[in-house]
């Protein structure tokens, strides 16, 4: 394949889906993964980590449920009582090390702990979640938890959030979470009672 038409490929691929690895791109494209850096360089296309920093600068609103590092997994857009994504990816610490299968409680956290982020109250807590595990999830793979807020009830009650993680195209995980809601602060944006929570 000549470079350009490579170039164009790589450039295309990204911009449909920003997760994308390298690696993935090396079989997309049929190259070496060498090959891939370097085209990126020449494209001037950040590799993975820094285009998930550059999104997460970008594109959410501020978590005001619980704070940003109790989150599991990094949130890359985030939108408060609507929809969030985050991006998880399975590590030696997150597997049984005899099957290198993630164990399901690290896909299960990633889930609940978007679902709670993505509401837009001080206080926010999972009532219930009614979950499933599609298929195992594997050591170096990267989850992507998808989160909508289908429903708010009364003004303080709760909020019904639905959850998918993915793995590249093959959906792994879905949730359905009820997620309690404080009503104290609903209407103040949060400011002056989120300035000592951090």
């Amino acid at each position: 394949m000549p470079k350009r038409q490579r170039h164009q490929l790589l450039a295309q691929y990204i911009e449909e889906n920003p997760f994308i690895t390298d690696r993935e791109l090396t079989r997309l494209l049929k190259v070496s993964i060498q090959t891939i850096r370097l085209d990126r360089m020449e494209l001037g296309i950040p590799e993975l980590r820094e285009r998930l920093k550059l999104m997460a600068e970008r594109s959410y609103d501020s978590v005001r449920s619980l704070p940003l590092h109790e989150v599991i997994g990094d949130i890359v857009d985030l939108e408060l009582d609507k929809s969030g994504i985050s991006i998880f990816e399975i590590r030696e610490e997150h597997v049984f090390s005899r099957t290198a299968i993630a164990r399901g409680h690290h896909v299960f956290a990633q889930a609940n702990s978007l679902a709670v982020a993505v509401i837009d109250d001080a206080i926010a807590l999972t009532v219930t979640a009614d979950i499933r595990f599609i298929r195992p999830v594997r050591l170096g793979e990267k989850c992507i938890a998808k989160a909508y807020v289908r429903s708010i009830s009364g003004e303080r009650s709760k909020s019904k959030v639905e959850l998918f993680t993915y793995v590249g195209d093959e959906m792994v995980f879905q949730g359905n979470f009820v997620i309690y809601r404080s009503a104290g602060d609903r209407d103040n944006g949060g400011g002056e009672n989120n300035a000592d929570r951090d």
